[in-house]
């Protein structure tokens, strides 16, 4: 059973030899080259033998081409990417982002370096590109300020602006499938009650959500990601979708939990601060405890999110071996 196989089976919910895992991070300054990007990403992949790939582009790439400049400096110590200026300061500025070209600018590098990705796996392994939800997207070109002139008045602005996001968000998945991804990783960031309540996702970010998750109705292995604690799972579940990740042990459900309200595939089930910090008792019993609240059925074992510098290879090794040691007596008890 090679990779898509495993994949394409327990998204069906059927048994597999193995218990699929992967794990993703980012390349600081390498993420900016899209021929770097894509040699590290796919040696990244080789090292680690993962069952899928996530393309590793910056945290910020969807908002360079609305006219954002970004610091990177932070995340090689573990930080994250920062908005240095931005187009989008207070609510009449949102008429001023317009439809851009997914072939140029940012979104062309990331198109670039997908291909050239896609070219070096040559099909052996799914490969998911990453997009961010629009909201997330209108979030943070405008750094944040977007959550306070949604509580004012006149909103038509801001709505045009995620449609327009959402349009160009739906075009750029759409063309990555074109190209060979099998499907998306769709980062909704914004989907927590910190940030906003049910009925503003409801109104500001369900339907942009949908639009942009158009373009991936030919993928067949699309991932929603929902990001960071006190999240809208329930909101959520139902996305057109065919699997689910989130910070399984620190927010929202546990597996058994969303086991019963919803029948997609789940992935997680390691929090990654503990790979970070390698704390390898944590991690170990976060694997075991997530296997058998699954018991194999469409789970694979991958970090909530993505792993932090500094990046640990030992401890990443040491995690494909723990997974491989609950496989085997998973095996053992059949």
């Amino acid at each position: 059973m090679n990779k898509n196989e495993r994949i394409k089976a327990v998204l069906k919910g059927k048994k597999v030899n193995k218990i699929p895992f992967s794990f993703w991070t980012h390349l600081p300054k390498i993420d900016l080259d899209p021929k770097l990007l894509a040699e590290k990403t796919y040696e990244f992949y080789s090292k680690y033998n993962i069952d899928f790939i996530k393309s590793m582009p910056n945290g910020m790439y969807s908002v360079e081409d609305f006219g954002c400049r970004c610091d990177y400096s932070e995340i090689k110590s573990g930080g994250v990417g920062k908005i240095i200026s931005s187009p989008v300061n207070k609510l009449e500025d949102w008429v001023k982002i317009k439809p851009v070209n997914i072939n140029e600018g940012a979104l062309g590098r990331e198109l670039l370096s997908l291909r050239l990705l896609l070219k070096k796996v040559n099909g052996d392994a799914p490969v998911v590109v990453t997009v961010f939800s629009p909201v997330t997207t209108a979030a943070k070109l405008s750094n944040n300020k977007l959550y306070n002139h949604i509580k004012g008045e006149n909103t038509e602005l801001v709505h045009k602006a995620l449609d327009i996001i959402a349009e160009i968000t739906s075009k750029f998945i759409e063309k990555a499938i074109e190209l060979g991804a099998s499907g998306v990783f769709f980062a909704a960031q914004s989907s927590s009650y910190n940030f906003l309540n049910e009925d503003q996702y409801k109104k500001y970010g369900v339907p942009y959500d949908i639009k942009a998750l158009r373009g991936s109705l030919k993928g067949w292995f699309n991932i929603l990601h929902i990001h960071g604690n006190n999240i809208m799972f329930d909101l959520l579940k139902d996305y057109p979708v065919e699997a689910i990740n989130w910070h399984i042990w620190e927010a929202g459900p546990t597996i058994t939990e969303a086991r019963k309200i919803t029948d997609k595939c789940l992935i997680g089930g390691i929090v990654r601060t503990d790979i970070t910090e390698n704390n390898r008792e944590a991690v170990s019993s976060q694997i075991k405890n997530s296997y058998e609240q699954s018991n194999g059925y469409k789970h694979i074992i991958t970090p909530g999110c993505v792993v932090r510098y500094p990046i640990n290879g030992e401890m990443l090794n040491f995690i494909k071996e723990e997974i491989e040691k609950v496989g085997k007596t998973a095996s053992n008890h059949l």
